[in-house]
């Protein structure tokens, strides 16, 4: 898309806001700022933000830390903000389109510049700022100048090749014993898992993601074991992976019926004589009585267990 041709560069109306505007787009372009995602703008790659996380910085406790910056109460007044940002094309509204073909997970997106500038919390805001440019300037002069310090090493005076070489062997001497701590610690942890009930771990948090000091705090402590995940509770007094078969109460009947028939010489039970008519299979002519009812619950409950997945808990 062309700009016209008396469109303002970006760099310009950047210069016009004051200093504390100034302080916030510091502020949202540093370390505390929103959460930024890489993305593709006229083929080159951007950063750029959402603007309700926007919102959600600037009320946050870093925010509120900063001096000569507005004061903020609320999401209205934080959107305001925003809204008196724009203007100044330190970031600017984009769209991103559906791309025809989708792209592979973790592929920037491609973005292109709205037509109508305003902000919207659900929208997207690329970056055109990139902080200030003191910090690029002096780290490009530091590694001009750690480059020609290594290249004109040979003529450095004696006294200076003579500290740098003591400081280098320091270094490896620190190296050296890092690598033995770490062998010791195992080594004591490997002697304390057989000898004692729980083994004990020197200097727990030496390769945790902490601060350097507290790599060394506590000196020790126990090797806690990991939680086991908890058993399936059971059901009904059954655990669910064990299936139950219960004999229907027609089946009992039946053969409480023929076991007494061949005893006292009586006819089996499901005779045309007989009082009482079942089959093995459970289905019974007559009424249920109690004690068929209740083997009806059992057989239910056996049922009920059968149908449990080992998967539920």
């Amino acid at each position: 898309m062309a700009s016209p041709a008396d469109a303002t560069p970006v760099v310009e109306a950047q210069k016009r806001a004051d200093a504390e505007l100034k302080n916030v787009v510091e502020f949202l372009r540093g370390k505390h700022g929103p959460k930024v995602r890489r993305g593709i703008l006229n083929g080159k790659r951007v950063d750029y933000f959402k603007g309700k996380t926007a919102i959600r910085t600037l009320l946050s406790p870093q925010y509120q830390k900063l001096k000569k910056v507005p004061v903020l109460k609320d999401e209205e007044e934080a959107k305001a903000l925003m809204i008196k940002l724009l203007p100044f094309a330190f970031f600017l509204r984009t769209d991103r389109p559906p791309a025809p073909v989708p792209p592979p997970s973790g592929t920037p997106k491609t973005l292109q510049l709205a037509p109508q500038q305003s902000f919207d919390e659900t929208s997207y805001y690329t970056w055109f700022y990139d902080g200030s440019p003191l910090y690029t300037i002096l780290g490009g002069a530091a590694m001009v100048v750690i480059m020609l310090a290594g290249v004109m090493f040979p003529l450095w005076p004696i006294k200076l090749r003579i500290g740098v070489w003591y400081l280098s062997i320091g270094v490896l001497i620190l190296v050296g014993l890092f690598i033995v701590l770490a062998i010791v610690r195992l080594i004591f942890w490997c002697i304390t898992v057989l000898t004692m009930k729980r083994a004990i771990w020197i200097y727990p948090n030496l390769f945790e993601d902490v601060g350097f000091f507290d790599s060394f705090r506590p000196g020790w402590a126990y090797d806690e074991p990991k939680k086991k995940t908890k058993k399936k509770k059971a059901v009904g007094g059954v655990t669910p992976s064990k299936k139950v078969k219960t004999p229907t109460a027609g089946g009992v009947e039946a053969i409480d019926a023929l076991t007494q028939a061949a005893g006292a010489g009586e006819p089996p039970a499901g005779s045309p004589g007989s009082p009482t008519e079942a089959s093995a299979t459970g289905v019974q002519v007559n009424p249920a009585s109690e004690s068929n009812n209740q083997g009806g619950l059992r057989s239910r409950q056996a049922a009920t267990i059968e149908e449990i997945d080992d998967d539920e808990s």
